[in-house]
């Protein structure tokens, strides 16, 4: 008896052991085990969902281990813990950006960068310092000029635009020169161009496609809309899978460059795919890949079933995965080539969209029945209305998939007020560009001389959007645009040109909060790829991936915030980008 009483004694005291063990374990919390960053002497945004303002982060591994003052973080600092001090900077979760052309922006980071031109001399002056900087290239290959610079804020005309080929001549003659557009719906090209691809006065015009002629004799202006692209892109030789490779290097650190740690690929094929798990494989991955597979016309079920294989190969990953399929509607306000539920104020017709109603429906009926995120580019208030149609279709079809829907509208330049209040029913993503890379005087006359001033007043309507209820989610739209989510934040609070476009700035009714824009870029990111739960906000156990800014961007004025810069990018618990002057210490 004795014997088995002692036995229970020691069970005893050996389980109140173990209990108090876990109970100081629980109360020691953080204290013990090593603490390999932290980021003190900051205005830290957690982007929670209160918003929370902290001092210092503190990370182990590559996750979150603690959020707070600087001096409960630095309580956790053991020898070897890096110290990053911020000098008073934000910190934000690391820029998620939700709309991106991931290789075409790295490809053209060694071409030809027209995304800043405002005018026609200033596009030759950019294609003249790269031909000299770069001789041996058998082609002038760039990308991201706008209508509103080739016709000095005329509205564009693709079929009788402003002669180019000659200007660009002036300064290439020698060598073929292919210019895309921001919207990569046109190209300016050069005589030498014209005559590689066979074109001249007597060229037809391809089905969907435009060659456009000068009124007199009808010779070719070196501008090309849509169908017509195709017929100087396809002489170009392709990047080879080693330039490829190099090129989504080159962009990665690009991205660290201005605190991108994710990215949502939004024309990723099964070849860009492949590139993105070799690059994962290898270790080179340093950032977070949604991708998602561009679909055109009425899908089949064979169609189908390759798409699902694909997602099947790449599933749910933190570093990389795809799961969505891309449909475009139509082009963009600035090219006039949106889908609009009323013409546009400088010509009788409307421009159609690229699908009809009833093939959206089906497709979308059929992806989401497969449990398939649909991303729909829509511009145009027509389109808008066409991605909720066909949304509303998928509920009444098709039973809820398991993880619930997160469709997205892509771009949204213009919405009808009736429509604004859809988006939330629908669990519909308003997956904006807030005004395409930012404001200038010349885009806006563009918009309000093709839309009509009642119109021009509702484009980029982030702040109705937003107060109907719909979850905005920012991206940058590069190479469209730069790929710098504070020129992205600063259009969408200031609502005026980093210059200084007017006092008050362009409908300032329509500005929304520096929170909730840096919310769109990071928490609401990730929400639009169901990544929530890992990402997107600076609280305990998520992916330590952050972005310290060079100023306090919550204090400063809104017309500052284009011109603040990255002072250090971290991600997965790694320094990958820091600017010099920034203190580090040990």
């Amino acid at each position: 008896m004795a014997v088995r009483l002692t036995t229970y004694l020691v069970v005893a005291i050996v389980a109140a052991t173990l209990i108090a063990g876990l109970i100081v374990g629980a109360q020691r919390d953080d204290t013990e085990g090593p603490v390999d960053l932290i980021v003190q002497n900051a205005k830290v945004f957690t982007a929670d969902a209160g918003g929370t303002m902290a001092e210092a982060v503190a990370v182990r591994g590559n996750q979150i281990l603690r959020v707070g003052s600087n001096r409960e973080i630095n309580r956790l600092r053991r020898p070897q813990t890096i110290v990053i001090d911020a000098e008073g900077g934000a910190v934000l979760p690391g820029f998620n950006d939700a709309h991106v052309h991931f290789l075409s922006g790295g490809l053209g980071l060694d071409r030809v960068d027209v995304t800043e031109a405002r005018t026609l001399p200033e596009i030759q002056a950019s294609v003249r310092a790269w031909a000299e900087a770069n001789p041996d290239r058998a082609w002038v290959i760039g990308r991201g000029w706008r209508p509103s610079a080739v016709e000095g804020g005329a509205p564009f005309d693709g079929a009788q635009g402003r002669p180019v080929r000659q200007q660009l001549d002036a300064v290439v003659a020698d060598r073929p020169v292919f210019l895309l557009s921001a919207d990569g719906g046109a190209a300016l090209v050069n005589t030498k161009a014209l005559r590689l691809a066979g074109i001249d006065r007597r060229t037809q015009d391809p089905v969907g496609g435009t060659v456009a002629r000068d009124a007199k004799r009808g010779e070719p202006t070196g501008l090309l809309t849509d169908g017509a692209v195709t017929l100087v892109e396809r002489l170009i030789p392709p990047a080879s899978r080693d330039e490829r490779a190099r090129a989504l290097r080159a962009a990665i650190a690009e991205a660290h460059r201005h605190g991108v740690t994710s990215i949502h690929d939004v024309s990723a094929d099964a070849a860009a795919l492949e590139q993105y798990d070799e690059l994962r494989r290898s270790g080179d991955l340093n950032l977070r890949v949604y991708a998602s597979i561009p679909v055109a016309g009425v899908v089949t079920d064979a169609e189908l079933d390759r798409l699902d294989a694909l997602r099947a190969k790449y599933p749910d990953d933190p570093l990389f995965k795809t799961g969505a399929v891309q449909i475009t509607v139509d082009g963009t306000i600035d090219a006039h080539a949106a889908a609009l539920l009323e013409p546009y104020a400088t010509r009788p017709a409307v421009a159609d969209p690229l699908v009809a109603p009833d093939d959206l429906n089906r497709t979308a009926r059929l992806f989401d029945a497969r449990g398939w995120q649909l991303m729909t580019d829509a511009s145009g208030d027509r389109a808008v209305r066409m991605a909720l149609d066909a949304y509303a279709h998928t509920v009444r079809s098709n039973p809820v998939p398991p993880h619930g829907r997160r469709h997205r509208i892509e771009h949204v330049e213009l919405a009808d007020p009736a429509d604004l209040s859809r988006l939330r029913p629908l669990n519909a993503i308003a997956s904006v560009q807030p005004l395409a890379g930012g404001l200038d005087l010349t885009r806006i006359e563009s918009w309000s001389a093709g839309l009509g001033p009642d119109r021009a007043a509702r484009v980029w309507a982030l702040k109705s959007l937003s107060s109907a209820g719909a979850r905005l989610a920012f991206g940058s739209d590069w190479p469209s645009a730069p790929l710098n989510p504070m020129i992205e934040i600063h259009a969408a609070v200031a609502r005026m040109a980093p210059d200084d476009l007017s006092e008050t700035g362009w409908l300032p009714s329509e500005r929304i909060g520096v929170k909730a824009a840096v919310s769109a870029s990071t928490a609401a990111a990730a929400y639009a790829s169901f990544d929530e739960h890992r990402k997107g906000s600076l609280t305990r156990g998520m992916l330590a991936d952050l972005v310290v800014l060079t100023t306090d961007i919550f204090s400063a004025p809104p017309s500052t915030l284009a011109s603040t810069g990255v002072a250090a990018t971290v991600f997965d618990g790694k320094i990958v980008y820091r600017q010099t002057p920034r203190r580090l210490t040990h």
